[in-house]
């Protein structure tokens, strides 16, 4: 990660400002959701993707599946998961 040279300071109430350049760059718009977690002494802000969020984990990845025209999204892993449980279900279901 390399620097870019800005320093804000956090006000009263919290909050700091994401330069104006920056969010031009990173195509952050206001009132646009952000999301914010923490790397070994990071704090991460990146901008929230909702299409791209599993369903049964929750994780958020370009690396999900869009399913439904987009109703289902599914990490590659909980695709695996369900594809699993539908092959079992459908074995048992040829029994009967």
């Amino acid at each position: 990660m390399r620097s870019t040279g800005f320093v804000r300071k956090v006000d009263e109430l919290g909050r700091v400002v994401i330069p104006k350049e920056l969010r031009r760059t990173l195509d952050i718009d206001i009132k646009d959701p952000m999301e914010i977690y923490v790397d070994a002494e990071k704090i991460i802000f990146e901008k929230y993707k909702l299409g791209s969020q599993c369903i049964v984990t929750g994780e958020i990845s370009d690396q999900n599946l869009s399913l439904a025209n987009g109703k289902i999204i599914l990490s590659p892993q909980s695709a695996q998961d369900l594809l699993t449980k539908l092959e079992v279900y459908l074995q048992k279901e040829g029994d009967v």
